[in-house]
């Protein structure tokens, strides 16, 4: 046991003291449960440290077991310094460069302002109604700038990109895909400017990380996720933000923690670490439990999951969030008989696409004109002769319309890109030189097409064939599972919720029927919405009846990258008649899709934020209709 004496003992108080009054003095974390003082000019303080800091720093283990180079009273003092981490960096006040008062600033105003002090500090002020709000600057999803974004009078801030929303008073997350928080910092005049208070860490940060660290307090709640997608994402993270005290497990047959999966076609990218939205510490420091294996069976009865390696996982609240499987051609050639014949849904699928590819210039073939095969073969089409196949006379005509598919095929033409539409396919043939490898994808009008390589990109469907032959549960045609607005599964013991690609829920928005239509989407953003709404109904349903709850309304978004990016909000879920599109130059255009008078979904290139705007209309009710549209009508202009 370490005793201080009282000399050593003054000084640490001593700097305690000086800790809030030099900022020069940093704390930063190291290994874990170390913390060491850095940039430190004062011999007074240096004097006390009976090893450099370097030599802290060159320690990688815990302070369970620190490093034997660190003598006991300077690990004791560490271990102090740790246990009062909380005023380890004080804030202090820093003004804005040229912002003189807030006066300049109009209802509804966001303006970036310059940090005196903090080299590239800059925060985002916004104005609601008399009070003005200062932030941290960039979306936490991509790094959007957030003074293009969107901000509605009832205090939402909306991405301009991909449809992430914020609480301007909080900086709380209100929509996906955002992963953390923004900052929030106390903003004021004084004589001689405008001044925030804060710590230099947090405006150079960017965002607030979720503190989850956390213990089960109540075990005999069990909440089991099966799946790791989007969809899981939003529900832990708003299920350890509610403060939810039970245990949580994850059960997903992918070995890679929650990814963000829409890299995997726009970006072809093959290490997990760099696209992993947490670390595997979080999980653990959030207290979940992370379990890789395959449900095969749940009984909805005894509430118990078994797993294909033999497991009987019991569980008191079950979220199904086991997303899509890609689909096949029933054809000769494209189920398994032939080597290089892919789809794309993992990390592992894009590992062996780009090891056949390799590096000499092959012949690829992409079937299926829809968004996944779009991407992957513009991706490919840098180092590759790609060769897109589709059933519709335009790419993705169905769900865009011929006008905007035609934008997209010419913006991938470009790039180099051939293809074949209106097409079927026939089969697929072998290599004359290796029986075992695809050599050609013959259509049926008899065109002929080379090919190293296939990919398939004609849709997902729902992954629940562990529930086919379930008595308690009954699959819509589609296999997807009907539920709630509260995405709750009917009929279950009010103990079972289904989020992302596998749910049917009731759409509300523009379009829709009065008493919701019912939808299936697959998009990231959807996914991660409905595991935030479930989070919400669970963590409500332990106090309170669910009934009670008013259920959170969201507009579907999704994005592409299709030789530019393609934004698009809202859902045609009983179809469109028309699409008034606006063309403003090359790979510019805004494209309205109306269902009578309804404007039911919009899309957009080269036009932000008008995706975001729209979307936050749609969600208020107040979107213009198709002849204010026709008839020159700003959505910029309607207040929301």
């Amino acid at each position: 046991m370490f005793f201080f004496h009282f000399p050593l003992l003054s000084s640490l108080l001593l700097i305690m003291y000086r800790l809030s009054t030099w900022p020069s003095i940093q704390l930063s974390r190291r290994c874990n449960s170390l913390w060491s003082l850095r940039h430190i000019p004062s011999p007074r303080i240096s004097s006390l440290l009976l090893t450099s800091s370097s030599s802290i720093s060159s320690s990688s283990s815990s302070s369970s077991s620190p490093s034997s180079s660190i003598p006991t009273t300077n690990l004791s003092l560490f271990k102090t310094i740790q246990s009062i981490r909380n005023i380890s960096t004080m804030s202090q006040e820093y003004k804005l460069k040229d912002i003189s008062s807030f006066t300049s600033l109009k209802n509804l105003d966001k303006i970036e302002a310059e940090v005196e002090g903090i080299e590239e500090g800059k925060v985002l002020l916004v104005k609601l109604d008399d009070k003005v709000h200062a932030l941290n600057t960039r979306c936490t999803h991509y790094g959007a700038p957030l003074k293009n974004g969107v901000v509605t009078e009832d205090g939402r801030l909306t991405c301009p990109w991909h449809g992430a929303c914020y609480n301007v008073p909080t900086g709380d997350v209100e929509d996906a895909p955002a992963p953390n928080a923004l900052n929030k910092f106390a903003v004021f005049e004084k004589e001689d400017g405008v001044y925030i208070l804060a710590k230099e860490e947090d405006v150079k940060a960017g965002q607030r990380n979720p503190v989850v660290k956390c213990s089960v307090s109540q075990p005999e709640e069990k909440l089991v996720v099966v799946g790791g997608g989007s969809g899981t994402l939003g529900l832990i993270q708003a299920i350890r933000e509610l403060k939810y005290p039970g245990a949580t497990t994850i059960i997903s047959q992918e070995p890679d923690l929650i990814i963000d999966r829409t890299k995997l076609s726009k970006a072809l990218i093959t290490d997990p670490a760099k696209i992993q939205w947490r670390p595997r510490e979080w999980y653990a420091e959030a207290a979940i439990e992370t379990i890789t294996d395959e449900v095969t069976a749940v009984d909805f009865e005894q509430k118990s999951i078994s797993t294909k390696s033999g497991r009987n996982v019991p569980y008191t609240k079950l979220v199904l969030a086991t997303g899509g499987l890609p689909r096949r051609l029933p054809l000769q050639g494209f189920n398994g008989e032939l080597n290089n014949v892919f789809t794309l849904r993992t990390i592992h699928n894009v590992q062996a696409i780009l090891a056949a590819a390799g590096q000499d210039r092959k012949n690829i073939v992409v079937i299926g004109s829809s968004f996944i095969g779009m991407e992957v073969g513009n991706a490919l089409s840098k180092s590759h002769n790609v060769t897109i196949v589709g059933m519709e006379s335009s790419p993705m005509e169905r769900v865009m319309g011929t006008q905007v598919g035609r934008i997209f095929q010419g913006n991938l033409e470009k790039s180099g890109i051939k293809f074949n539409l209106s097409a079927s396919v026939s089969h697929a043939s072998a290599n004359p030189s290796d029986s075992q490898t695809v050599g050609a994808v013959h259509l049926k009008d008899g065109t002929t097409l080379p090919a190293d390589i296939v990919i398939l990109g004609v849709g997902v469907r729902p992954a629940t064939d562990f529930l086919r032959d379930n008595k308690s549960v009954t699959l819509e045609k589609d296999g997807s599972i009907k539920t709630t607005s509260h995405f709750l599964v009917p009929g279950l013991q009010d103990s079972v919720f289904a989020i992302g690609d596998i749910a049917t829920y009731p759409y509300f928005g523009p379009g829709a029927d009065a008493d919701g239509s019912p939808v299936r989407i697959e998009h990231w953003n959807v996914a991660q919405n409905s595991g935030r709404a479930a989070a919400r109904a669970i963590v409500h349903a332990r106090h309170s009846p669910l009934s009670s709850l008013k259920p959170k309304r969201f507009i579907p978004v999704f994005w592409s990258a299709l030789g530019a990016q393609l934004r698009y909000c809202g859902n045609p879920v009983n179809g469109f008649d028309d699409v008034i599109l606006q063309e403003k130059g090359e790979a510019k255009f805004v494209a309205y899709y109306t269902a009578g008078e309804t404007i039911v979904a919009v899309a957009s290139m080269g036009m932000d934020p008008i995706m975001a705007k729209s979307a936050e209309l749609m969600k208020a009710g107040k979107m213009p209709g198709k002849k204010e549209i026709v008839g020159g009508a700003d959505v910029f202009a309607v207040k929301v």
